[in-house]
């Protein structure tokens, strides 16, 4: 078939192996691109409506069921929004133990991503069932770092999925050391299995396309920003307190989708590992520095389908990053605090990195304590813009050499390499009447 002969109507509703409902919609006509939307069709969820009349405390557990996969992300910035607007500073081991579980929550969410989300992408099948069967060490070695990363969170947390352990202030309660003890020895034994894993993503074929973007991450001064820092932009090396992210997120609406969109600088930009390996690369793990060579990850990157290479950076320097910090624990022990707090009023932001970018969370509380306003502005909300100008800018460069099935199937690669977390980016709509 020639380029003036394609003909191509691609319409694809609900992508597999993503968060959510996403449909993709491509129309070609005689070789000429007529249509290319990302359309985004979950319904919204309300969250920032379901804290208003809460507590200070309550606001973290419950935002963290926005999504079962992020949740520790959720609550982390959730409490640091809380503690901005009720005055609270917590304490140097209250910070470096929600650096662990945050981290916890980074290796649980890019090992699922990598190995059972994008790899079947790489080898031709629909799903990693069939690597049961033609890979079964491959298979048992995701499901030992999938096992291991959720420990580690419920050692942390209190439990896998929606911990309960922490809380503003700190902990409701400390884990044991010697717990801490196991999950360190565990996480060391380990490394052959991140060796193993570098060695499979060093075999995939990344597709080469590459589109200038802008980044936006955290960046902190003395580490690799996971969860302090301010917004840093690639394009002008501009940075904003987290105090003012609506100057970054510059929130939007489209017809054909139900989450909003963001933009900056430009008219899109990308948030996630990418984009932190990109602004903070020199900050990363030696291991995984060594790493990111070795899988020809060079900054700056502007090819999306290398999220996911960076999520194995990241994964790598979360292990070893989180081996420092658990022997700082055991070496320096852990002790009591005093979490008991008297609600006020005031109104504060925060802010995390969670795996797939940089996650906001704003409450307001009135002179009662009780939060009277709210906002949540979710990584994958950010990304959806991005992700849409990625794919005008590709189909036009894959139609001359690509049948309807493969331009589909890289589509569907692009989505899912950007980890989208559907569900977690429809969570308000805003409705007024007018009489």
């Amino acid at each position: 078939m020639t380029i003036e002969t394609k003909t191509y109507n691609i319409d694809l509703h609900h992508v597999t192996r993503v968060e959510g409902h996403g449909n993709i919609r491509i129309n070609t006509r005689q070789g000429v691109v007529e249509e290319v939307k990302l359309s985004i069709v979950e319904a919204n969820r309300f969250f920032e409506s379901f804290t208003r009349g809460m507590s200070p405390q309550e606001i973290p557990w419950v935002v963290g069921r926005i999504c079962g996969i992020c949740c520790v992300g959720h609550q982390l910035s959730a409490t640091k929004a809380v503690e901005a607007a009720q005055g609270i500073r917590v304490s140097p081991q209250t910070v470096l133990l929600r650096k662990m579980l945050n981290q916890s929550q980074f290796l649980q969410s890019h090992v699922l991503h990598v190995y059972f989300l994008a790899v079947p992408d790489f080898v031709g099948t629909p799903s990693v069932m069939p690597l049961i069967k033609t890979h079964p060490d491959v298979v048992k070695r995701a499901l030992r770092l999938k096992k291991l990363a959720n420990d580690y969170t419920a050692v942390l947390g209190g439990r896998t999925l929606h911990p309960m352990s922490h809380t503003l202030k700190g902990w409701r309660r400390l884990p044991t050391l010697d717990a801490i003890a196991q999950i360190h020895d565990r996480l060391l034994a380990a490394v052959p299995d991140l060796l193993e894993t570098v060695a499979i993503i060093k075999t995939l074929k990344i597709p080469p396309y590459q589109r200038e973007t802008e980044f936006v991450s955290l960046k902190h001064p003395d580490e690799y920003a996971l969860y302090d820092g301010d917004i840093f932009s690639s394009d002008t090396q501009e940075r904003v307190a987290v105090r003012d992210y609506l100057r970054v997120t510059n929130e939007f609406t489209v017809p054909h989708c139900t989450t909003r969109w963001s933009r900056w600088h430009r008219d899109a930009y990308a948030v996630g590992a990418l984009a932190r390996v990109n602004n903070n690369f020199h900050q990363l793990h030696p291991q995984a520095q060594e790493v990111a060579q070795v899988l020809g990850l060079k900054v700056p990157c502007f090819n999306p389908y290398m999220n996911t290479v960076a999520q194995v950076v990241e994964i790598v320097h979360c292990t070893y990053d989180s081996l420092a910090m658990m022997e700082t624990v055991l070496n320096g022990g852990l002790r009591e605090e005093d979490i008991q707090h008297t609600p006020v009023a005031g109104r504060g932001c925060g802010a995390v990195e969670v795996p797939r970018g940089i996650l906001f969370h704003e409450y307001a509380f009135d002179e009662s304590g009780r939060c009277c306003d709210a906002n949540a502005i979710i990584p994958t909300s950010q990304n959806i813009n991005n992700i849409e100008q990625d794919m005008k800018a590709f189909v036009p460069q894959m139609l001359p050499s690509m049948s309807q099935e493969a331009l589909t199937l890289h589509m569907e690669m692009l989505l899912r390499a950007y980890d989208p977390c559907i569900s977690c980016s429809v969570h308000m709509l805003d409705i007024q009447f007018t009489t």
